[in-house]
């Protein structure tokens, strides 16, 4: 892929891009912070998990 190729496909890409309306950012905001509470709820059970099964 050539540089002039590159230009010609980020220029085709930046004339397709459009604002997201309301609805697709709002399920945006929901998808990460339900990815964020996921990682969280396992952090937890990993964290939990370790102290509950380390010796005294």
């Amino acid at each position: 892929m050539g540089l002039n190729e590159f230009f010609q496909s980020a220029d085709r890409l930046l004339r397709t891009l459009t604002k997201p309306d309301w609805k697709t950012y709002w399920m945006s905001i929901k998808i990460v912070f339900a990815g964020i509470g996921v990682l969280g709820i396992i952090g937890y059970i990993v964290r939990l998990m370790s102290v509950v099964l380390q010796p005294v």
